[in-house]
């Protein structure tokens, strides 16, 4: 590997830390994401059970002599180890007999059965989620404010440049597959489309070995497409299915059908806030409802950029998808945690970031700046709702994100305003 290729991910400095604490590290999230890549810029022997030389030759090795596998110079990096699920327990026993931290690597792009995995890992192997790029990992975002510098009070205002339209809806479009970095959106558009493809046509069967209708899971993809970034029901994707499809199915079988997604890193959903106090508000325990990238949003919608332009509602809430799928990577590298708000007074958040020591920023996110000042008259009226509930505990900060601004600034009621290709964590 030629290292000063590597374009470095913000994911780096938790592998780094782990290695030195803990006997292995597990980097665990979509394919194509540049798992692989980050992995084995962080290790100095590799082992990929996924390459397809001589008939899977890796594979089969493995699945006759473990010790082929774990024999090399550490960190080892074990490619796709879900191939030969036998190799958690392996890695997890070497890691005690060795009693020394940073031994392996292990990469996986879905989840396998709990079948043949005896122990969690749980202090030998560190989970660790990795994300497509974000806007910042991509070189589209300057960088030059950061989550952290808010949260720490180290703030500073800052002029961020003009944002073009167009160059947000080849964000959307493109997303953060490295592969897909400076490529035009003629040839970007194709990748996420083939994404799909390989997930229907060969993941989907091989994750468990059950075969399943695949026409009704495809549909389950549209439907999750079209309410992306909103906290739609099961009731309400089986409705959309059966509008397209006269066969029946059941909550049983969407349940079903979700959890595979779920386990293929396809979908990624931000979980309802549910703060450790006892407020008045009642808290909606909806999931918001995310791909992994919004780029394949955009695939199974058959999205461009001239037809996101005449449709600025959709393009509102893949925009959303997009700033959301960055805050949960900067949250993530502060230890922190990416969540949404909804209430049974109908009053939401678009998200909110809790840090490890409880306290916590909501966040609205606008694609046009014209929106800025309803959406941080939002965040004050639900902040002052709740100084007024003696149970509750309101936000430290309140943040507007947004799509179409040249500043940074904090306005004079203390709402901050950000642009999106400004941010990092």
């Amino acid at each position: 590997m030629d290292e000063n290729s590597y374009r470095p991910r913000i994911i780096d400095k938790s592998i780094d830390e782990y290695l030195g604490i803990i006997g292995a590290v597990s980097v665990e999230g979509p394919k194509w994401c540049g798992k692989t890549w980050t992995s084995v810029y962080h290790s100095n022997s590799t082992i990929m059970l996924a390459d397809p030389a001589n008939n899977f030759a890796n594979r089969e090795s493995a699945k006759l002599s473990l010790d082929f596998v774990l024999t090399g110079t550490t960190p080892r990096l074990i490619d796709e180890w879900q191939e030969v699920p036998p190799i958690w327990d392996a890695v997890r026993y070497e890691v005690d007999k060795r009693g020394e931290n940073g031994q392996f690597i292990l990469t996986g792009s879905s989840t396998p059965n709990h079948k043949g995995i005896l122990h969690s890992g749980a202090g030998r192997i560190a989970k660790l989620h990795m994300h497509p790029m974000s806007l910042f990992e991509s070189g589209d975002s300057t960088g030059q404010v950061s989550i952290k510098e808010i949260i720490e009070g180290k703030f500073k205002p800052v002029l961020t440049g003009e944002v073009d339209l167009n160059d947000l809806l080849y964000y959307i479009i493109r997303g953060g597959w490295p592969k897909n970095i400076g490529i035009p959106v003629e040839k970007a558009i194709k990748l996420p489309i083939r994404y799909i493809e390989a997930i229907i046509s060969d993941d989907l069967y091989r994750i468990d070995g059950v075969k399943r209708d695949l026409d009704k899971m495809n549909l389950l993809l549209r439907s999750l497409a079209r309410n992306e970034s909103t906290t739609v029901t099961n009731n309400t994707l089986i409705k959309d299915i059966k509008n397209k499809d006269d066969g029946d199915i059941n909550k049983e079988t969407i349940s079903d059908y979700l959890n595979i997604f779920e386990r293929l890193y396809l979908i990624n959903n931000q979980l309802p806030f549910a703060t450790h106090i006892r407020s008045s508000a009642r808290i909606k325990k909806a999931v918001k409802r995310h791909f992994c990238d919004p780029s394949l949003a955009c695939a199974l919608l058959g999205a461009t950029p001239v037809k996101l332009l005449r449709d600025l509602e959709t393009t509102g809430f893949l925009f959303e998808a997009l700033c959301e799928r960055d805050l949960q990577i900067y949250a993530e590298a502060m230890e922190a945690k990416l969540y949404h708000y909804q209430d049974y007074k109908n009053r939401e958040i678009d998200a909110v970031i809790e840090t490890y020591e409880g306290d916590w920023m909501a966040i609205e996110i606008k694609l046009g700046a014209i929106q800025i000042d309803g959406a941080a008259e939002n965040l004050i009226k639900l902040r002052d709702s709740m100084i007024e509930d003696e149970k509750a505990k309101p936000p430290k900060w309140l943040v507007v994100i947004c799509g179409l601004t040249n500043a940074a600034y904090q306005r004079a009621d203390g709402v901050y305003v950000i642009p999106i290709t400004s941010l990092k964590d």
